[in-house]
């Protein structure tokens, strides 16, 4: 949980109102949702086919991520009432909006890795 007292979170909070990038990022920043976001560019999925599809993200992250998303309105749950409770994802308008973008950071990402990714994991590797 983060402090919300700070210095450091007001300023934060200021840069996200006034820049429409910092914004854009904040929505979708952390280690899973972008993932979660782009599994579900292919459509409805179940929380399993999401679970299958990130291998490495516990349960409990994926559950929190998946909830965090729904917060911000960029990913809707729909339950379905069988004899076995069937829950499903998928993207709101707001989220299916960030397709485009998601293109572009993806285009730009796998331009980047090829000339400048060894070079950057070096610099942030904890290893010598």
């Amino acid at each position: 949980m983060r402090k919300t007292q700070s210095t450091n979170f007001e300023n934060r909070q200021k840069i996200i109102a006034s820049c429409p990038i910092s914004y854009t990022l904040a929505l979708i920043e952390g280690r899973w949702k972008p993932m979660i976001l782009h599994q579900l560019f292919s459509g409805i999925c179940r929380y399993s086919d999401i679970k299958k599809a990130i291998p490495i993200i516990t349960e409990r992250m994926l559950t929190a991520e998946l909830k965090e998303l729904e917060r911000r309105e960029l990913v809707e749950r729909i339950s379905h009432e069988t004899a076995m409770l069937k829950v499903e994802y998928c993207l709101t308008a707001r989220g299916e909006s960030l397709r485009a973008v998601f293109q572009l950071l993806w285009k730009w990402g796998k331009t980047d890795m090829v000339t400048h990714a060894s070079a950057d994991m070096e610099q942030v590797s904890p290893f010598p």
